[in-house]
Order: C-alpha cells, then structure tokens, then sequence
C-alpha cells in the first residue's frame, strides 16, 4: 500500500502497470469490505470546473478514510481573484496532506505539483482524467474477471476522457480502439505515449471509422461531444458526431458479452440512446459508483497508510 507514497497521480503514464493493477486489488478489497484502511488527513479539493461525481467521491472517499475534505473552489478562494499558482501551491502545501485538482490547462497542475511538496491528484484537466479510468478498470475487471487481452472501443471527441483510456488501457494489457470524426481526433503525442506503452503487447487503433472500431469490442465507451468550455459549440458538432452515437446498432458489432460505458454526464439521444444507457449491457452507474473505491484506494496509497 506504500508503492506511492508521496507520488503525484497528474497522468495515467505516471503509472506503472503493477502499480494499477495494486490500485484496482486495493479498491476491489475495500469494496468489498475485506480491507478497512483509516486516514486522518485532510484533502484539499481545488476545482475550477463544474463537478458532481469527481467532488462527492473525493469527499466521501476520504471522510470513510477517517480524514477531512476542504472544498477550495475559485468563489471561496483568492484563486478566484486571480492569485497565481504557484503562490497557492506553496501556501496550500503548508496546509493540506493531499491535493486533489480540476483545471483547464494541463500545464496549471503540473505547475503547482513542481512548487508543492504534497500529493497532487489530476481531477480532470483538458488533457486527462486519470482517476476516472481507474473506475473504469475496475469495472470493466469486475465485469471479466481479467483485463488483458479485452478491447475497449471509444467512440465520439479525442478528448481528455479519451487519452487517458488510450493510456490505461495500454497500461493493463488491453487493446484500444479510438472512433473520432477527423476534426476531432486525439492528441497526437498521447497516441504516441500509448503505443509506446502498448509495445507489441496490445494494438492502439485511431480511426474514423465507427463501425470498424466497434466491431468485437468488449467495451464501448462514449462522452459527450462537448466537454466543458465547448458547451457553445455543441449543437454545431452534432452532425459531424451523430455517425459515433452508440446505439442499438452499434452494439449488435460488438461481442455479444460487451457491456457500455459513460463517464457522465450523459446528453441521452446524443452521444448515447437512452435505450443503450438504461439497458442491460450498461454498466455506467456501476461505473459512477466505482469513482469512490477506486479514489479511496488512490489516497490510502498515496499517502501511505498501513
């Protein structure tokens, strides 16, 4: 449980795959009640975006921990009255035990995690959400027992949501496929770090066409097609995503086992049917759920408790 005692979690390639694996067996046995962990330390929540799933499981995850959450967003903070961050970062570093942060700007948490000696968690930025595709591994291995060897299929913008499944999926063995409209593709620099990290192990697919990519997938993933701060370009994206809905059809192309998932919030009749989304293939609110498990293991590894 010390493996990352002290680490920052800013990327999912500051991982290793033991140490995600060691993630996921940790959230997997506090989920179930077999591993009781207490933590009397404090995170410090710093959110400049909206958030519901990623605030509450962060808070829960570490009041059941034993420890305490201060909500330090923008309208409380003299963050919101534009203090730089790397005077915040050496204040809040006196302050708190862990720092868990959603931003804009990659380049913001990385310049707070080089000025604060504390743990700093990526809560989501514009290039990555690491801790939602550790719920997402854990669902899809409660799901199949194992993760090697499945083919996860994404399907809709080369956002965020999208690279750090290209990562974590090269990470734990499993093949990846990304379905974007080629206005929209992923960063071209996360597609290189995953393939570097699949290696001749797992395939790394980008392509604009849906139905190849869903074909025989174990797990067809969607998000939005307008993350936050696009919401005025919305309505002008949906022709171009409308052929990556997932729907009925596009389940009946992937493996007769495969399941659905969704990081919401979800736009029904968008990027998702309501029918798939309520269906007996969706796993999404398990996957919500598995938010809090998969932090909770998180922070106990990351600040070292016994």
């Amino acid at each position: 449980m010390k493996s990352l005692k002290g680490r920052d979690l800013l990327s999912m390639a500051d991982l290793s795959p033991e140490e995600v694996l060691a993630i996921l067996r940790l959230a997997a046995d506090m989920k179930s009640g077999d591993t009781h962990v207490r933590c009397e330390r404090v995170l410090g929540l710093l959110f400049q975006k909206a958030s519901t799933r990623t605030r509450v499981s962060f808070s829960v995850a570490m009041y059941q921990l034993g420890g305490q959450v201060l909500d330090l967003n923008a309208s409380v903070t003299q963050v919101g009255r534009g203090e730089p961050t790397i005077d915040t970062a050496r204040v809040l570093d006196r302050y708190l035990d862990v720092v868990a942060i959603r931003t804009f700007e990659q380049k913001e948490i990385e310049t707070f995690a080089s000025y604060a000696e504390i743990p700093v968690i990526n809560a989501l930025t514009d290039l990555e959400h690491p801790c939602q595709v550790l719920a997402d591994l854990l669902t899809i291995q409660e799901e199949f027992g194992a993760l090697n060897g499945l083919t996860l299929t994404y399907m809709g913008d080369g956002n965020n949501m999208a690279h750090s499944l290209m990562l974590g999926c090269a990470l734990v063995g499993m093949n990846v496929r990304v379905a974007c409209p080629a206005e929209f593709m992923p960063d071209a620099a996360v597609v290189a770090a995953a393939q570097k990290l699949a290696g001749d192990r797992t395939d790394v697919l980008i392509t604009q066409d849906a139905q190849l990519a869903a074909k025989g997938s174990h797990v067809v993933y969607t998000d939005v097609w307008a993350s936050m701060g696009q919401e005025s370009e919305a309505q002008s994206r949906v022709p171009l995503f409308q052929p990556y809905q997932v729907n009925a059809e596009v389940m009946e192309l992937a493996d007769p086992s495969a399941i659905v998932l969704h990081c919401l919030p979800a736009h029904r009749e968008e990027e998702i049917t309501d029918e798939v989304l309520e269906g007996e293939q969706s796993r999404v609110w398990d996957e919500a759920e598995n938010r809090l498990h998969a932090q909770k293991a998180l922070l106990a590894m990351i600040l070292g408790v016994d």
